[in-house]
């Protein structure tokens, strides 16, 4: 059973759910205290009469005293009333200003200020920021920068002079772009426009225990750690750099990632040179935030990359990943517990989550 009237999720009963209950996903996010899950459904207590979102910090109760609902208006309905301790009115209105926020960031010519911002959301500006990286994964101003070097990107593809696709893309002067450039594209405006044209891209294969593993960096960092791939894939990824075999800097590079294969999650700060659209470089910051032996749902790392009805879209930015283990990928799952896809295959991401210590489904 689906949402049904009164509009609560799952039926009720009186005797405790067991481990093939539907809403099982719900009910472990709400024992996890888990702040992603908060806005995707409410917990109502029937011994209180209370309902709260998913991490309000108070006691949990037997599991045959909660009922979950789709939203506040529906718990209201039938008849509980909001915790004072977590204010689970407030997570509609939070998530309604942040999305407010991106669509002001999306359409201001230039930056906006998080006073001004905030102000025009509702908010004071320290909460507000808080809460907008909370619900996205970045910073509005980080937020703004991604957006500004996505559109760059594009218009660089598509205007005839470097400057024009600078200003097209929202910035204010050529300067405030080349300030940023290279952290954001890797590489220079007019190289960016050639395709890639003069950026050089070590490579190596390494052995490791599941298998051979592509290794590639630029000056900046890892920009394609993938399995079963070789220098010929590699090139066809970047047609305009110069793709050279191995080097001493690659090999001290190449040891730390095996190490990660081996050992998941003991290197954090593997340098990366990646870029995606704002929304995927979202989840894949959120995907680096998690801890090693601990998962997210694609509904979960949507929310966190700040549409939380974008989970199709998040499932497709962890197949867009180009640096595997470094990016960790294999630490996403559905909201039902089960591990999903992976593009290196479902045997090699249950070894590395494995080996990380995440128990699954039936363990």
């Amino acid at each position: 059973m689906r949402l049904a009237a009164p509009a609560y999720i799952g039926a009720m009963s009186n005797a405790p759910r067991t481990d093939d209950d539907e809403w099982a996903w719900a009910w472990a996010s709400f024992m996890a205290h888990d702040r992603h899950s908060d806005g995707r459904f409410i917990v109502a207590v029937t011994t209180t009469g209370i309902y709260c979102k998913p991490s309000c910090p108070a006691r949990r109760p037997k599991r045959e005293h909660v009922r979950f609902y789709a939203d506040a208006d529906a718990a209201r309905g039938a008849g509980f009333r909001a915790c004072l301790r977590c204010k689970p009115d407030e997570v509609g209105r939070d998530r309604i200003a942040v999305a407010r926020a991106v669509e002001l960031i999306e359409a201001a010519e230039e930056g906006i200020a998080l006073e001004e911002l905030a102000e025009r959301v509702g908010y004071a500006p320290h909460h507000f920021h808080r809460l907008f990286k909370r619900a996205t994964g970045v910073t509005p101003a980080a937020y703004a920068r991604g957006l500004r070097a996505r559109r760059a990107a594009e218009a660089l593809h598509q205007e005839d002079s470097v400057t024009e696709a600078i200003y097209e893309a929202g910035y204010s002067a050529p300067s405030r772009f080349y300030e940023t450039a290279n952290a954001r594209l890797g590489m220079t405006p007019s190289v960016w426009k050639r395709g890639g044209a003069g950026v050089t891209i070590r490579w190596t294969i390494a052995d490791t225990t599941l298998g051979p593993l592509l290794i590639a960096a630029t000056d900046k960092g890892l920009c394609r750690v993938a399995f079963d791939e070789d220098a010929i894939q590699l090139a066809r990824r970047f047609p305009a750099a110069e793709i050279v075999q191995g080097g001493a800097a690659l090999a001290a590079l190449a040891a730390r990632v095996v190490a990660e294969v081996e050992t998941p999650g003991r290197d954090a700060d593997l340098p990366v040179d990646v870029q995606g659209t704002a929304f995927q470089e979202a989840v894949w910051q959120a995907l680096r935030a998690i801890p090693p032996g601990e998962t997210l749902s694609y509904a979960q790392l949507a929310a966190a990359a700040g549409n939380p009805n974008a989970v199709r879209a998040a499932g497709t930015a962890c197949g867009a990943n180009h640096v595997s283990i470094i990016i960790p990928c294999h630490r996403a799952q559905r909201s039902d517990g089960s591990m999903g896809g992976y593009a290196y295959g479902i045997d090699r991401k249950l070894v590395l989550r494995k080996r990380e210590g995440v128990k699954e489904q039936g363990e």
